[in-house]
C-alpha cells in the first residue's frame, strides 16, 4: 500500500520499549525481501550496543538501519566494517537547543539524520511513533549545520505537512501515526499525506 501511494522507502519496526507499529523479525524479514531499489528498506531498532544492531540487521536483511536510541556501546565503524553495505540513520530526538549539539557531534560518523519528537529519558522511552511536533526552528538549524540528508519526523500530518517542509526544509519527510487507523495503514490517509507532501 506505502509503495502504491509512492513511498520511497519503508519503514520496519523491530522491538520498542512502546509506540505503534512494532513487528517480528521474521515479518520483517519476508517484507524486506520485495523491497526492491531504489526503495530502501528500514529497520528501526531500538538496539544501544554495535554488536546488537549487526545481530539485528543479520536477522532481518534491511539495506538501511534507523537507531531510534543513543549508540552506547561500540561505534558507527564497527557497523560499516561488519556490513558494509548499510546505509545508517541516527534519530536524533530534538528535546532543545542541545539537539543540535547532539547532530553536529553524530553527523560525520553516519549517513543521515531523523528528527523526531520521542522521548528517550521517559521512564518508559517513547522512541518514535508519538504523534507529536517539536521545534521546527531547531530542526531548521540542524539541517543548516549538519553536512548529511536530513530525515524529519514527529507529529506530521496532511494539515501541517506543507509547513514542515517550508520551514525545516528536510531531505525527506517520515510518517507513522497520522497515516493509521486501528494501529493499521490506511489507504486513505496515505493518499491524503502523499498529496499534501506533493503540493
Amino acid at each position: 500500500m506505502a509503495i502504491a501511494h509512492g513511498a520511497d522507502a519503508l519503514g520496519l519496526v523491530g522491538k520498542m520499549p512502546s509506540g505503534p507499529g512494532p513487528i517480528a523479525d521474521e515479518l520483517i524479514a519476508s517484507i524486506t525481501r520485495i523491497i526492491h531499489p531504489p526503495l530502501a528498506s528500514f529497520l528501526l531498532t531500538s538496539e544501544q550496543s554495535a554488536k546488537g544492531i549487526i545481530e539485528h540487521i543479520s536477522r532481518v536483511h534491511t539495506n538501511t538501519v534507523q537507531i531510534v536510541d543513543e549508540l552506547t556501546e561500540g561505534s558507527y565503524d564497527q557497523i560499516r566494517a561488519a556490513l558494509p553495505h548499510l546505509r545508517i540513520v541516527q534519530v536524533i530526538h530534538v528535546t532543545g537547543e542541545e539537539s543540535i549539539e547532539q547532530a553536529l557531534a553524530v553527523s560525520n560518523h553516519v549517513d543521515s539524520i531523523l528528527l523526531d519528537s520521542g522521548n528517550p529519558k521517559a521512564a518508559v522511552k517513547k522512541m518514535g511513533g508519538t504523534g507529536n511536533t517539536h521545534n521546527w526552528e531547531i530542526s531548521k538549524e540542524i539541517v543548516r549545520q549538519v553536512p548529511v540528508p536530513v530525515f524529519l519526523a514527529g507529529g506530521l500530518n496532511t494539515g501541517n505537512v506543507k509547513e514542515a517542509i517550508q520551514t525545516v526544509n528536510p531531505f525527506a519527510v517520515d510518517i507513522c501515526s497520522a497515516v493509521r487507523t486501528n494501529g493499521r495503514l490506511d489507504a486513505a490517509k496515505l493518499g491524503a499525506f502523499f498529496t499534501a507532501v506533493r503540493s
